[in-house]
């Protein structure tokens, strides 16, 4: 492996690499800001583009992209409340809180420094570990995957805040709105109504936007109405407090950014996880853990740096069944695959051998320096960037309507997207008005297709070995995740009986 990765920095001598490189990151922080758009439309606008470059200029720009479009979307989340990706959505809980107190350039240092731990531990599990993770990823089946999505949907239970019923109802909000459209295993329409641009379902991505991004924008021109708020801060003369990166931000930040970097690179492996469900594990982890779980939700920096440094660290778990196995296990990673397809790359072992090493190598160290680019870029523009939360709402409102709408239109170039994220603005507004926290809601939507469709496989995988729980107790990985979940769920009882025996 060493000789490969000796190779594999020469080949970022070559001036076309480092071009690409540069661009991959500069254009990934600029799409992840644009509500909707995301590494995944950028990424396939690049590929026209790619045809006359080599591979490896190819590979390591659009790579660049994923990573730091993800990182992109994170900037928005905490400034404007406004998501650019799923995976930053869980960033917004805290991030925004932050921007409110005038604290906008530290949440977006310690966005940024998360993220480029995160993606620096990603990108050495992909060199290090990518041939053995992806010999495991082939034991994961559907049951699996639906334990996978019960983990995921249990964290719910930890986002709720003070009313749990209120969390579990948009959770279950969510689940049903992700049955909508055509059942994918009997081929029946669901809840469509008779219009046929329900048939596909509904992206989680304008749901997403309306509920975080329009929702706010009507927040703000109430406020606006009411004369109670011009700018997002609201005591404009504090001003941009405090430090790029506080003394003790090491110290109380570092425990949280590796646990939530290792979470993230384990969920981003498993074929149709991603980045956002290993978001909120890490941030429900971090709540549950935390002795002031209070501050979730108001401003938590530890809350940010949970979120963010799991989600960049799943871009680099999500390659590593993509170059061994070719398996994408997101929108991504799939046109990544048909990406590599065209540059003459197959996935699979020969990709870590011979001539083709060099080039994977190179491409797995291109993903390891766009990180650190990016730590680079976002830490010098922190104050720049940060200064959004001083312009007046009266300017900041139609800008985050129109980049909502232009990203949401780039989707499926329908205007019946743009109408979808508009109703949940709306609904995302009567919401905040009655106390209901709308992610709850959103990781219903993202879970749906996932819980449903891998449990109706493992039905049919188990019929021939006597039904579901025989089935589940000759699946070792399933019975681990179980227990996980076991302790996950106890783990709040168990703390609140230590407490009162202390």
């Amino acid at each position: 492996m060493l000789e490969y990765l000796t190779a594999a920095l020469m080949s970022f001598t070559s001036v076309e690499v480092l071009i690409a490189l540069a661009i991959g990151v500069v254009c990934g922080m600029a799409i992840g800001i644009i509500p909707g758009l995301g590494p995944s439309v950028g990424i396939a606008l690049l590929i026209p583009i790619t045809f006359s470059m080599t591979p490896t200029a190819a590979l390591v720009m659009m790579t660049a992209m994923y990573t730091t479009g993800v990182y992109g979307g994170s900037i928005t989340a905490v400034l404007c409340h406004t998501p650019g990706t799923a995976a930053s959505a869980a960033t917004t809980m805290d991030g925004y809180a932050l921007t409110e107190q005038g604290r906008g350039m530290e949440a977006v240092s310690v966005v940024t420094v998360a993220s480029v731990t995160g993606g620096i531990i990603g990108a050495i599990c992909l060199i290090l570990f990518a041939p053995a993770l992806g010999k495991i990823s082939l034991m994961f089946s559907c049951l699996e995957y639906f334990m996978i999505a019960c983990f995921g949907l249990l964290v719910v239970s930890g986002l709720t805040g003070d009313n749990r019923a209120k969390g579990i109802f948009s959770a279950l909000l969510g689940l049903l709105i992700g049955c909508v459209g055509m059942d994918s295993i009997t081929g029946v329409s669901r809840f469509t109504f008779g219009q046929l641009w329900l048939e596909d379902g509904l992206d989680s991505t304008p749901i997403l936007i309306g509920l975080f991004s329009i929702s706010q924008v009507l927040v703000l021109v109430d406020r606006l109405m009411r004369g109670t708020g011009s700018t997002i801060v609201e005591d404009p003369a504090k001003g941009l407090q405090g430090k790029r990166w506080e003394k003790g931000n090491t110290k109380k930040l570092a425990p949280t950014m590796m646990r939530g970097s290792l979470i993230g690179a384990f969920v981003g492996f498993i074929p149709a996880a991603g980045c956002s469900i290993a978001a909120w594990i890490s941030y429900s982890m971090a709540k549950r853990t935390s002795k002031h779980p209070e501050e979730y939700g108001k401003g938590s920096f530890v809350g940010i740096a949970a979120s963010e440094s799991a989600n960049n660290a799943g871009c680099g778990g999500a390659m590593i069944p993509l170059f061994t196995l070719g398996i994408p296990g997101s929108p991504v990673t799939a046109i990544l695959y048909g990406a590599m397809l065209m540059h003459g790359l197959q996935p699979g072992g020969q990709l870590f051998t011979g001539k083709q090493a060099v080039t994977t190598y190179s491409i797995f160290l291109g993903f390891l320096l766009a990180n650190v680019l990016m730590g680079i870029i976002g830490l010098t523009m922190a104050r720049q960037m940060a200064r959004i939360c001083l312009v007046p709402n009266s300017v900041l409102v139609p800008i985050i309507v129109a980049l909502a709408c232009i990203g949401t239109y780039a989707l499926s170039d329908s205007m019946m997207e743009v109408v979808v994220m508009l109703v949940f603005g709306l609904i995302g507004y009567v919401m905040k008005i009655f106390d209901f926290d709308p992610a709850p809601l959103v990781l219903g939507v993202v879970l749906a297709n996932i819980l449903e469709s891998n449990f109706r496989r493992a039905l049919i995988m188990a019929a021939p070995k006597g039904g579901l729980i025989p089935y589940f107790f000759t699946r070792p990985i399933s019975i681990i995740i179980a227990l996980v979940i076991i302790a996950f769920a106890l783990a709040p009882m168990i703390g609140k009986l230590m407490n009162k025996k202390a």
